[in-house]
């Protein structure tokens, strides 16, 4: 109804164009808003306000002027003006209804998708050589909330696992498997099924002795010059760490597979064109040995030119000189559209530098559109980031079984005679929904505080809250089993009814919004409202005891497109549901 509202608008907006009352290369930017008070109608703009100075005349003038000029539509029942020119558009009930019957018998819900694009998303993205830990949970499960979503939308999406599987720290694991080889031959490598602590001891030996570190960087070199040995023993480190991560994965229903793996690494053989590139356009400046790029748009507080490092002196290259490279083959190789970038906020400054620089050097398509999507931080009670009592890394595997292990707890109190491996599932599921959720549902710019208590909790935006909420829904269905429903129709009589069904419609336009701006919590905050009106509804306008067969049927079918708007909502941002809890 939103999109219907904005093309009826922009009718009538050329029409005033074509008689001259307004400029005809005037281009303005149609909005259209719900309003918040129903007794201002369903939709409202300000479209006369902004067109007052083109067309020389009061916002009110205008605005009964675009009414006039506005192309019949069955899906209006009037339209108003208000207060000083806003133009408030009243939607027909029948109009609504039939929307969604529409969204009830579509596996898209009757949305008017967009055009098809390519869209590369780059997330999750950890560095291999040791395990996940928790820095990682926001980008995955953020990332793949958005890839889903883009998909439901209609577009192409390509995920890239941009992990880091290249650099110092892989000749420092490859400096102390030689150690440890010298010492044990062959059962050294039995040291590498603890990965994060084979790193970290390798860590220690890289920090305390000058002559390891040294070894490590000449590994280094080697292995990126394709030493045979260096790249095979690499190879072995990458495929274990990639296990981890996949475990991890597929506990936390996220989509990545071994296929989207694409790291630092795959642009090795491109990095030293990138450099010279860069130089025969002459970019480059050299700065203290090291070669850079000086942007006029980047400076520091006391307006010095802020560099991007392409090359250092030692002749070593940095995450700029890789990130060109990548999105040089995401451009040119896969044609995206849009290039998603989900990493975390600090890493802003670097984004727009190298998004810039991609631009001015060429090495883009002038059209494609480079998005960083940025986040804040998990952090713990004290509000600092989340750390162990002994202020370690949280691994994220350790985060997840307690989220299981609380949530088996929580599930036992309230079905205390239920079956032991029933238990065992809904606990699995409400864990890993309660942990995302409490994620996804928090603006992905803002830091949030975790809490288990606070994200196991069967009252306010939880996921135990909404898995809750369906299963109430979806329980309507098993005491209406004999309830023949193919001839029904939705009818939006009662003030509730009319809320509910408004609410539903309104699932195109939090989708739209979600993937233009990658803001998951947007369609948390709509399954909350729409959970909430759903409850309203319920206890004000019974369903199976309604006082007519017709009625009945037509609440059944506001009760279905409710649970099934809930559960492609949840699927959407990658939670599973549950028929019973």
């Amino acid at each position: 109804m939103k999109s219907h509202t904005q093309s009826l608008l922009a009718e009538s907006l050329n029409a005033l164009k074509q008689q001259g009352i307004v400029p005809a290369d005037f281009e303005a930017r149609i909005q259209v808003d719900r309003t918040k008070d129903k007794s201002h109608g369903d939709f409202a703009t300000n479209l006369a306000m902004m067109l007052t100075k083109a067309a020389g005349k009061n916002p009110r003038e205008i605005a009964q002027l675009l009414i006039d000029n506005l192309p019949t539509s069955a899906h209006v029942e009037k339209v108003e003006i208000a207060g000083p020119g806003f133009i408030n558009f009243f939607i027909d009930d029948n109009a609504l209804a039939n929307q969604l019957m529409t969204a009830l018998n579509s596996d898209t819900f009757g949305i008017d998708l967009p055009a098809p694009q390519t869209v590369v998303v780059d997330y999750s993205s950890p560095n291999l050589a040791k395990e996940m830990h928790v820095g990682h949970l926001r980008s995955t499960i953020i990332g793949d909330s958005v890839v889903r979503a883009l998909e439901f939308m209609g577009h192409k999406v390509i995920r890239q696992n941009h992990v880091g599987d290249w650099g110092t720290q892989f000749g420092m694991l490859l400096a102390y498997m030689e150690e440890l080889q010298a010492a044990n031959g062959e059962q050294a490598k039995m040291e590498l099924a603890d990965l994060e602590t084979f790193y970290r001891a390798a860590k220690v030996r890289f920090d305390e002795s000058e002559e390891f570190a040294t070894r490590a960087r000449k590994l280094v070199v080697e292995l990126q010059s394709g030493d045979d040995y260096c790249n095979k023993l690499w190879r072995e480190f990458n495929d274990i760490s990639l296990s981890h991560c996949h475990e991890l994965y597929e506990r936390l229903g996220v989509s990545l597979t071994r296929a989207d793996v694409r790291g630092e690494s795959a642009y090795n053989s491109d990095l030293a064109q990138v450099v010279a590139d860069l130089d025969a356009q002459g970019l480059l400046s050299e700065s203290n040995g090291a070669k850079v790029v000086f942007q006029d748009e980047f400076k520091n507080k006391e307006g010095e030119p802020l560099p991007v490092i392409i090359q250092k002196a030692d002749g070593g290259y940095l995450y700029a000189t890789s990130d060109l490279a990548a999105m040089r083959y995401r451009s040119n190789v896969l044609n995206a559209d849009r290039a998603l970038y989900f990493v975390d906020l600090r890493q802003a400054l670097h984004f727009q530098q190298v998004f810039k620089l991609a631009k001015t050097a060429k090495f883009v398509r002038e059209e494609m559109s480079f998005e960083h999507m940025g986040f804040g931080t998990m952090n713990g009670e004290d509000g600092r980031p989340f750390k162990t009592r002994s202020g370690g890394v949280v691994k994220l595997i350790d985060l997840l079984k307690e989220a299981d292990t609380r949530a088996l707890e929580l599930v036992r109190s309230k079905n205390p005679e239920m079956d032991e491996a029933e238990l065992a599932e809904i606990a699995r599921v409400v864990g890993i929904a309660s942990v995302k959720y409490a994620d996804l549902s928090k603006n992905r710019a803002s830091d949030y505080i975790f809490s288990f208590e606070q994200m196991l909790s069967f009252e306010g935006n939880t996921a135990p809250y909404l898995l809750y909420a369906y299963t109430r829904v979806a329980g309507i269905f098993k005491r209406a089993q004999d309830v023949d429903l193919s001839d029904a129709k939705i009818i939006l009589e009662h003030e509730k009814e009319k809320d509910l069904g408004t609410k539903l419609a309104q699932f195109g336009e939090v989708m739209a919004r979600m993937v233009s701006k990658g803001q998951p919590h947007a369609l948390c905050g709509y399954l909350f409202e729409l959970a909430g009106a759903f409850s309203s509804f319920y206890e004000a306008c019974p369903v199976l005891a309604a006082e007519s067969e017709e009625l009945k049927k037509s609440r059944l079918l506001l009760s279905q497109l409710t649970a099934k708007t809930l559960k492609q909502g949840l699927n959407l941002l990658g939670l599973e549901t549950l028929e019973r809890m």
